[in-house]
């Protein structure tokens, strides 16, 4: 069991970073003429199958449970979202191939939307002919958490981000916000294992700020990784030891190269 000086870990607390499932202007490339919000695609159908096939398969062989989801802005985070829920907080676990209809248990899961968990904002992530002219995408939080299954979100929560990302950042200020807002959630909720929908980039920043010597290769729809770190009691206090990289390369959908020379006696940890 890890320690930490004379204490030993009580818990270790589990955080699973995940991209979205697949978007609607990725298969059909017309979408965006017509859209009117051309910046904030929907899920196309396989993806909303993929996402409640992943919520199954982590409420089957995860290993433990996952207790809130904070999730990004972005219709197509939230609509995973929905699909995984479906399948984490099912009352009874059927066959459908999307969560429409599915009665979900409220006291299995909370969910919260992070504004911190959203896109990269700039052209990089998101191109310019479709992305509004002012940079400002304008997301009404009520009518997001509106799209979430009833009594599953948490409404006390306070947002680490009060506000939206600037539009303009560049990929090292996008890179520190997703490395600090992981830590910053798991530290708010140290007892608790946590399931964070984003988008790409923040996944990959999962993995390259455990391990710095990695290059991700790819980050396929709803692919994930794992990490883990010990949390020990102290003076009747919580306090955490650092995360750990628990997935392999391509065991989740997360493909990542290391160099030949690296060795995993020792890892890189957020600050």
């Amino acid at each position: 069991m890890a320690s930490k000086g004379n204490h030993a870990a009580v818990s270790y607390q589990n955080v699973v970073v995940m991209r979205h499932g697949e978007r609607i202007d990725n298969l059909e490339p017309s979408w965006a003429a017509t859209a009117a919000r051309p910046w904030d695609p929907p899920l196309a159908e396989p993806g909303r199958k993929r996402a409640l096939e992943t919520g199954r398969r982590l409420r089957e062989n995860l290993g433990f449970p996952i207790r809130r989801v904070f999730v990004s802005p972005f219709l197509r985070c939230l609509q995973t979202a929905e699909e995984l829920v479906s399948s984490l907080a099912a009352v009874e676990e059927g066959d459908s191939t999307t969560g429409d209809g599915v009665t979900v248990d409220p006291l299995k899961v909370k969910v919260s939307v992070e504004y911190g968990l959203c896109e990269m904002m700039n052209s990089k992530a998101i191109r310019p002919n479709v992305a509004p002219k002012d940079g400002n995408m304008r997301f009404d939080m009520a009518e997001c958490e509106a799209m979430l299954p009833a009594g599953i979100v948490d409404k006390n929560v306070e947002r680490v981000y009060k506000e939206f990302p600037h539009w303009g950042e560049s990929d090292l200020q996008a890179g520190e916000r997703y490395k600090h807002l992981i830590k910053d959630l798991a530290d708010k909720y140290p007892t608790q294992n946590l399931l964070l929908i984003t988008h790409g980039e923040g996944v990959k920043v999962a993995v390259s700020s455990l391990r710095k010597d990695a290059e991700v290769e790819e980050v396929q729809y709803c692919g994930y990784v794992k990490l883990r770190r010990p949390i020990f009691m102290k003076d009747e206090t919580f306090t955490s030891g650092d995360f750990d990289l628990l997935t392999t390369s391509g065991e989740t959908g997360v493909c990542y190269s290391l160099p030949l020379s690296f060795h995993n006696t020792t890892h890189p940890t957020f600050p």
